[in-house]
C-alpha cells in the first residue's frame, strides 16, 4: 500500500468530518461514527471505511493495522493533536476508526428465530446501555433492541462501555416498545419486564422452571423503570430479590443477573438450547 501522508492540520477536511461525527445528527445524516482504542478497532474490522492512529499507537498496535490493511482498509497516521480531536477521552488511546453503521432491521432479528434478547426501554444512559450490550454479548445473547425513546447506539460512551460487542450481535433501534413486545410474542419468544416492583422473583422463575424457552428481557430507565403500560404488556414482571441490605441494583447489573439466569436455564436439562 502507497504510504499516506501525515495528518497534521486540525483543519484538514478529514479530521473536520470526523469531529462533526460527535454529534447525533451528523452521525444519522453521514451514517457513519468514530470507535475509540484498539480493542473497538480490532472488533469493528468488517465495518471499518478508515482508520487514523499515531506514530507510536502504530508501533503499538501493528497487528490490528496489518489486519485493516489485509482488509484493504486504509490506514492513515496522524499527529497526538489530529487524533485527539477526533477522540471523545481524556486520553485517547491513539486510534480511532471510522465505522459504517451497522443496526439490523428489526424484522431480520425476528426471522432468525433469537433465544435471547435484551429490550432497552427508555434507557437513556449512553454507558448503561453499552454496558447491557457486553452482558448481553457474554451471555450469549443473539440480538438487542434499543427502543424508539433510548440513547443513540452510536453515542461514543455507549460505543466504548460495549468494549467491542456492539460489533458482535445484531443491534435494532428505533422500535417501539409496543412493537417490540408484541412481535417477540408472535415470534414464540417468552417477554419478561424486568422491575423492582415485580410480583414474580428471578429465583422463584428459576425454581419453577419456567424459564428454558426463548426469552426476552425488557430493561427500564435508569432513574425510573419501566411505566405500568410497558410492564402490562409483558407475560411477567420479575424483580431481582435483595437477599442483602442494597436499596437495588442499578440496571447494568440487573440486566446482567437477569440474562445470566436465563443463558443458563437455557442450558440445563429440558431447555432450548
Amino acid at each position: 500500500m502507497a504510504a499516506v501522508p501525515e495528518l497534521t492540520s486540525l483543519r484538514s477536511p478529514r479530521v473536520v468530518a470526523a469531529r462533526r461525527l460527535a454529534k447525533r445528527s451528523f452521525r444519522g445524516k453521514e451514517r457513519r461514527f468514530l470507535a475509540e482504542g484498539p480493542q473497538a478497532v480490532r472488533e469493528a474490522l468488517a465495518h471499518l471505511i478508515e482508520v487514523y492512529v499515531t506514530a507510536d499507537a502504530a508501533e503499538r498496535h501493528a497487528d490490528i493495522l496489518a489486519a485493516c490493511r489485509d482488509a484493504r482498509v486504509p490506514v492513515l497516521t496522524a499527529s497526538d493533536e489530529v487524533v485527539a480531536e477526533m477522540s471523545d477521552t481524556v486520553t485517547p488511546q491513539g486510534i480511532v476508526g471510522l465505522c459504517r453503521f451497522l443496526d439490523t432491521d428489526f424484522a431480520e432479528i425476528l426471522r432468525a428465530r433469537p433465544k435471547l434478547v435484551a429490550v432497552l426501554a427508555h434507557v437513556r444512559d449512553p454507558g448503561n446501555a453499552g454496558t447491557v450490550l457486553r452482558c448481553a454479548d457474554a451471555a450469549g445473547a443473539e440480538a438487542v433492541i434499543l427502543t424508539d425513546a433510548s440513547v443513540d447506539l452510536y453515542n461514543p460512551k455507549c460505543v466504548r462501555a460495549s468494549v467491542g460487542s456492539l460489533f458482535h450481535l445484531p443491534v435494532a433501534v428505533g422500535v417501539p416498545v409496543r412493537q417490540a413486545v408484541e412481535e417477540l410474542r408472535e415470534s414464540g419468544v417468552r417477554v419478561l419486564a424486568a422491575d423492582g416492583a415485580g410480583q414474580d422473583d428471578l429465583d422463584s422463575e428459576l425454581d419453577r422452571g419456567s424459564m428454558g424457552g426463548p426469552t426476552a428481557w425488557v430493561f427500564g430507565n435508569e432513574a425510573w423503570g419501566l411505566p405500568e403500560e410497558t410492564r402490562a404488556l409483558a407475560d411477567a414482571v420479575v424483580r431481582v430479590p435483595i437477599h442483602g441490605r442494597a436499596e437495588s441494583l442499578n440496571l447494568a447489573t440487573a440486566a446482567a443477573v437477569c440474562l445470566y439466569a436465563s443463558a443458563r436455564a437455557q442450558r440445563a436439562p429440558g431447555g432450548c438450547r
